[in-house]
């Protein structure tokens, strides 16, 4: 049986699932996916960037990942609105909801786009196209928000598809139509080329995607090492990755964040250290695993970066020890320079069945910690995250638990906002 995967994907999400809950349940008449419009961070917290734009506000060349300073540049009259991850998550809860009703194979890739394996199931909805027609027309008209499905035998080739023209559409890329409708297009819309590979392609005369498949991989092999053998393989439509219903294990956990302001002095950046140290004990202990490497990045005022990492000594998800370490990593890495963003990381992660080997001359009574950090989970799990904190950060505008989603990025006050 010859597999039929869909890779599903959500036209504008952020700015569709901010249009529709304006039009369906805040009264709004303007619908921002008709005009240039977007959604962008709150510059007052250094978070001034692009997010998710519309179509029409596309054409006047703004990008994802551009400030908005550069957007209004291009589009003096450019609708901006905040950011919702509350919403966005309600939305990406109810479309994966609908995926699993039409086969029990969805890899959920983003969250606003997914793999679904239709392959055992198809038959039951007609022929493929039928299927993703079905799909793509009930979350429009059940949810309010538009999609693409891209079609075809492989997750590449799938989501290769699905950015065919937009919104609102199902597309096929079959092998047998690789040539015709994916060999033509240039290579950096081959998936995982990115600007810098990209450069050394078209350093080599290769300027599209079919110029990409007929290259010798060996020669590839030679000048991009394995990259070079990989994007060679996606040209020519290879691809074995199957579907994954259960998503593989993190492979490391971490959480960064842009101060408000700079931060020039060492309290304050350990302050910091401790409310990312925060956030990263407690996903550890909630996936039941431990890590062995800690890390820190210091972005600078300038935009410049730096790393370090240390093994420790003994695997641990407790918030302290991975504060100390981290304290440590940043006393040997900071030069002194203004921080505009903090970030501490952890790999090689391993369950939570390690027993502590004794070190003589270490009086740290780590059941009590495990047992002070299971009980601060317990409390802010049931009660909210605000429900206890740390002395030290009581008056201090430092977020006590901050990285990841900020949190004025998770709702918005509407009652303050002018809703056309």
């Amino acid at each position: 049986m010859k597999n039929i995967i869909f890779h599903i994907d959500v036209n504008s999400a952020f700015l569709s699932w901010e249009a529709v809950f304006r039009l369906h349940h805040k009264g709004g008449t303007l619908d921002l996916r008709d005009v240039a419009s977007a959604v962008g961070g709150d510059m007052t917290m250094r978070h001034g960037i692009i997010l998710a734009k519309s179509i029409p506000a596309k054409k006047y060349g703004i990008k994802t990942g551009e400030t908005i300073l550069e957007a209004q540049r291009k589009c003096p009259g450019l609708i901006l609105v905040p950011p919702n991850y509350g919403l966005y998550e309600q939305c990406s809860a109810a479309f994966m909801s609908l995926l699993r009703e039409y086969s029990d194979v969805v890899e959920q890739y983003s969250i606003d786009e997914a793999f679904v394996d239709m392959t055992a199931s198809c038959h039951l909805f007609g022929t493929a196209e039928e299927a993703a027609a079905q799909i793509k027309n009930r979350i429009r008209d059940e949810l309010g928000f538009t999609v693409n499905v891209g079609i075809s035998t492989n997750k590449l080739l799938a989501k290769m598809a699905s950015d065919f023209e937009k919104p609102d559409r199902v597309h096929t890329l079959y092998p047998e139509e690789i040539e015709k409708k994916m060999w033509p297009l240039p290579v950096t819309s081959l998936i995982f080329v990115n600007r810098a590979t990209a450069q050394k392609l078209f350093s080599l005369g290769i300027q599209t995607i079919g110029e990409l498949a007929a290259a010798d991989p060996n020669w590839l092999r030679s000048i991009l090492k394995k990259q070079g053998e990989i994007v060679w393989g996606f040209a020519n439509g290879i691809d074995c990755s199957p579907v994954l219903s259960n998503p593989p294990a993190n492979k490391g956990y971490g959480n960064s964040t842009t101060t408000p302001c700079d931060v020039v002095d060492t309290p304050t950046a350990r302050k910091v250290l401790l409310a990312l140290a925060e956030t990263v004990g407690n996903r550890l202990r909630a996936d039941g695993v431990q890590i062995e490497v800690v890390a820190v990045g210091i972005k600078y005022s300038d935009l410049s970066y730096a790393s370090h990492q240390k093994r420790l000594k003994a695997s641990t998800n407790l918030t302290l020890e991975i504060y100390e370490a981290a304290c440590e990593l940043f006393a040997e890495l900071w030069s002194g320079r203004p921080i505009r963003h903090l970030g501490v990381h952890t790999t090689r992660v391993q369950d939570d069945d390690f027993t502590r080997q004794m070190v003589l001359f270490d009086e740290t009574d780590y059941e009590k910690l495990a047992r002070m950090d299971e009980t601060l989970d317990c409390i802010r799990g049931r009660f909210g995250i605000d429900a206890v904190k740390r002395a030290t950060f009581l008056n201090q505008p430092i977020d006590h638990m901050s990285g990841g989603i900020s949190r004025e990025k998770r709702t918005v006050d509407y009652s303050k906002i002018t809703i056309q």
